[in-house]
């Protein structure tokens, strides 16, 4: 069967966690491996997700490999989101507030 790997690069504004693992992740860009297996039939070519990498770089050089579901870090990536749309509406919220001198 073939198969073919994508590479792709998230970022997270917010420290993060990832189902599966307990430890923090920091903010930061990350490259994602994606492996897809051909299924291919005789008027299309389709792919299926078979496994998900999310590639942590350490400090001084280290780096880990951790296996993930992309549904977790679709979730993950969605709550980062939101967490960075609930700290703009704060921000603008306070921004268009008149300040208590000023009455």
């Amino acid at each position: 069967m073939l198969s073919r790997t994508t590479t792709s690069v998230v970022t997270f504004l917010h420290p993060f966690v990832v189902a599966g693992y307990a430890d923090e992740l920091p903010a930061g860009e990350y490259e994602v491996l994606a492996d897809d297996e051909v299924m291919q039939s005789h008027s299309f070519v389709a792919y299926r997700r078979t496994a998900t990498f999310l590639l942590i770089n350490w400090h001084a050089g280290e780096s880990d490999l951790r296996a993930v579901d992309h549904r977790d870090l679709e979730l993950a990536l969605a709550q980062d989101q939101a967490n960075a749309n609930t700290n703009v509406m704060k921000n603008s919220a306070a921004a268009l507030s008149p300040s208590e001198d000023q009455k």
